[in-house]
């Protein structure tokens, strides 16, 4: 997993409220256990029509948004099934964070295991942001993980909370496996001791 340090990017605005996981990646592209190659269909159902044809009004299908690496979004954002292949999505996309008010449980700490860092801020805050976002691509957002700040275009300053551990995972690239293999050495003293006090396991 990529650490997670400072972005500086193009913000996509998706002001919809109750974004679910089977709008951010439908069911039916469910099958794959691969993180990568879901990226092409983030938002599926919303960025194609039947014949599989871009819908240019789709914000990530706009010339000013298909580089996008933060999303600014509406309320209750990731809910839904608990399905890990959506932050798979949007991190095989490029989104390396998604603003809003707030997220369900499961698709946030879902984020944070996938290197995509979930910022909850006011109301207030959500809708300068969202203003900011859609000024396009010249419009370009921080996000310092480290000083917990967001920084609009126009240097308008917005500090978030995030949990410790969370954190320290994202700045050091760290998954469930990366926190594991912090342990190896302890894990192989232990290996090796138990093998001699119970050689029958």
């Amino acid at each position: 997993m990529e650490k997670f340090t400072t972005v500086t990017g193009i913000a996509a605005p998706m002001p919809l409220v109750n974004i679910d996981t089977d709008m951010i990646i439908p069911k039916v592209f469910l099958k794959t256990i691969k993180r990568s190659g879901l990226g092409v269909n983030l938002f599926d159902e919303m960025r194609y029509d039947r014949q599989g044809n871009e819908i240019p009004d789709f914000v990530l299908n706009k010339p000013a948004y298909r580089d996008a690496q933060i999303i600014v979004a509406g309320d209750n954002f990731g809910c839904g099934s608990s399905r890990e292949h959506a932050p798979w999505a949007l991190a095989d996309f490029g989104i390396k964070s998604v603003i809003s008010t707030s997220f369900a449980d499961i698709f946030y700490n879902n984020c944070f295991k996938n290197g995509i860092l979930p910022i909850i801020l006011p109301q207030e805050a959500v809708d300068v942001l969202m203003k900011d976002a859609e000024k396009g691509a010249n419009a370009r957002m921080e996000i310092n993980l480290e000083a917990q700040t967001v920084t609009a275009s126009d240097g308008q300053v917005f500090a978030f909370e995030v949990d410790a551990f969370k954190k320290h995972c994202l700045m050091n690239g760290l998954d469930d496996i990366g926190l594991t293999m912090e342990k190896a050495a302890s894990i192989d003293s232990y290996e090796a001791k138990a093998g001699t006090l119970r050689p029958w396991v």
